[in-house]
């Protein structure tokens, strides 16, 4: 494996002048996988006890609030021990997530000089916090009407008896969802940081934005309930617009405009 020599610039070469071949490329490539990876495993054990037990509890209170009868059951011999390892995959995503974004933005920025570099931890971190914003606000903001709509299902001849692997799995997913959907930002100002889009194009672009963040809503949201989609709806707008701003402050010096230059 090839010794990286620091930092690249815009043409694909690091600051000290050496150029990397292809091969190289797959390598550095190569190595940023793998320590994502590691984290991703240090996270997942350091979650996996007693961490988890608690975590699956958390997710389960919101189900509680709503039903005080409310319980899961267990209807295969395996039904909680692939749930147990289902919470211990996210919460070491979310432990890793600093690591990740960082490899990735030290992967696919290579056009960032010494005074842009700046910005990578900041933005790392912002990454991370908006990741565990976005769980926050799908388990505080989504989960408790979702929930409402779906354990009642107003008919005297049915009664939810509801399976730990289903509702857990319900439930995680639209964390995890949540969480990338809160990322938005920072994706966008990556792409514009690249030349890919504008501010001007992006905001060219509301009503575009508007029917995907419903049909992203609609995707989603567990539930039906309109009330329910609308409010994450109107997030996902936000950040669309907040994408846009931070697309505006770094696309003076994108990598694309600075090629032409």
């Amino acid at each position: 494996m090839t010794t990286q020599a620091g930092p690249m610039n815009a043409q694909g070469a690091h600051d000290d002048g050496k150029v990397l071949t292809i091969i190289e490329h797959l390598q550095e490539l190569r190595t940023r996988v793998m320590w994502s990876a590691i984290a991703l495993i240090v996270g997942i054990g350091v979650s996996i006890w007693p961490l988890t037990k608690y975590a699956i509890h958390f997710l389960v209170i919101p189900g509680q609030k709503t039903d005080s009868n409310f319980k899961l059951h267990q209807f295969q011999l395996l039904d909680y021990w692939s749930t147990y390892f289902r919470v211990s995959l996210l919460l070491g995503l979310a432990i890793a997530m600093p690591v990740i974004i960082y490899q990735v933005l030290a992967f696919v920025a290579p056009g960032l000089t010494k005074t842009e570099r700046r910005w990578l931890y900041p933005i790392v971190i912002g990454a991370s916090l908006m990741f565990v914003l976005g769980m926050a606000f799908a388990y505080y903001a989504e989960l408790p009407p979702a929930l409402k709509f779906l354990l009642n299902p107003n008919n005297k001849d049915v009664v939810s008896t509801i399976g730990v692997a289903t509702y857990i799995d319900t439930v995680t997913r639209l964390l995890l969802i949540t969480g990338l959907v809160f990322e938005m930002p920072f994706v966008i100002m990556g792409l514009a940081k690249i030349g890919v889009v504008t501010s001007k194009k992006l905001l060219g672009w509301w009503r575009y934005a508007i029917l995907f963040a419903v049909v992203l809503a609609a995707v989603v949201t567990p539930s039906i309930d309109p009330v329910t989609q609308m409010v994450v709806a109107l997030p996902i707008l936000v950040l669309y617009f907040v994408g846009c701003a931070l697309a505006k402050l770094v696309e003076g010096n994108s990598v694309i405009g600075a090629r032409r230059a």
